[in-house]
């Protein structure tokens, strides 16, 4: 079992990670003849839980950030996003124990700091590729890395600012996003092994996370706004079907069998969490009103009102 090589590259505006697993994994690329499909929708059993609240008088630039806020002050994170129909986004679904197949044809994910905001929630990258981290920001983000594991438990990657975006209108609160980052330095980082699902938060703005899973093979899929997910071009074979959400648990698996030119239809649930939230929950309170400033701000939500 070796190590991980993690690549980080510092800068003004621009961070870039590569996540690897600490075992070499062969994945041979086939013409895959006769395969079959994965398909389905994966729901949320039980109460959906309430968005996490942040008080933006506790966290640096409030105004700016507030640009998405409920209007009272509070910036919410919907770490679950549930359809009327009870479908769950921003679950990975994969398949576990493909050793050949089709070809990746999967990037480097982008992800951006877009007004104090962690875009996309969720990603998936492959195995010893990279993750591009871009702040379009006019302020500075504190980028807080983790890797973890429900077996080997939250080791902590790093911790490095990302600078403010200068090419941003700072002072303007309606200024758009029509700039581009700045260049980069790398530096190495070396990983423990066993360790799969990246973590990413801002230091500075705790409501900024987001999610990557590092995966072996290209057979996985990332459920949409309806919970649906689509797998195909799957060698004929008995696998493992792994769905996880990283506020559920350790998530589901069930053992599929994709017969040639099959397709197999799951409906599979993930459990909501049981229990109040306190620490996140939003509520009108003195201490915590505008007015504990001692002065004068103006939070206006320009970009979204949450609710």
């Amino acid at each position: 079992m070796g190590t991980r090589r993690v690549i980080i590259a510092f800068g003004w505006g621009i961070f870039t990670l590569l996540l690897g697993l600490g075992s070499v994994y062969s994945y041979d690329v086939i013409e895959v003849e006769h395969g079959g499909t994965i398909e389905g929708t994966i729901t949320l059993d039980g109460v959906v839980p309430e968005p996490k609240g942040f008080n933006l008088i506790t966290f640096p630039d409030p105004m700016y950030c507030g640009r998405i806020s409920n209007g009272r002050g509070w910036r919410l994170l919907h770490d679950f996003v549930v359809s009327r129909q009870g479908g769950l986004k921003d679950a990975i679904v994969l398949l576990e124990g493909i050793e050949t197949g089709k070809p990746f044809d999967l990037s480097v994910p982008l992800i951006e700091a877009r007004d104090c905001m962690f875009q996309p929630f969720m990603t998936i990258v492959r195995n010893g590729h990279a993750v591009e981290v871009i702040n379009m920001d006019p302020v500075m983000h504190d980028i807080q890395g983790y890797e973890t594991s429900p077996e080997a438990g939250a080791r902590v990657l790093f911790n490095t600012p990302l600078i403010m975006n200068h090419q941003h209108h700072r002072g303007d609160l309606h200024a758009m996003h029509n700039h581009a980052p700045g260049k980069s330095l790398i530096g190495p980082i070396y990983l423990n092994k066993g360790r799969r699902t990246f973590y990413m938060q801002c230091g500075f703005h705790a409501y900024m996370e987001s999610w990557a899973m590092a995966v072996n093979n290209p057979y996985y899929a990332v459920t949409d706004a309806d919970g649906k997910f689509v797998i195909d071009g799957i060698p004929p074979g008995t696998y493992q079907l792994v769905v996880w959400h990283p506020q559920t648990g350790p998530g589901t698996t069930k053992s599929v069998i994709v017969q040639p030119d099959g397709k197999v239809v799951e409906r599979l649930s993930l459990p909501a969490p049981k229990g109040n939230r306190t620490p996140y929950k939003v509520m009108d309170n003195p201490r915590f009103g505008l007015q504990s400033l001692g002065y004068t701000i103006d939070i206006r939500p320009l970009v979204e009102n949450q609710q």
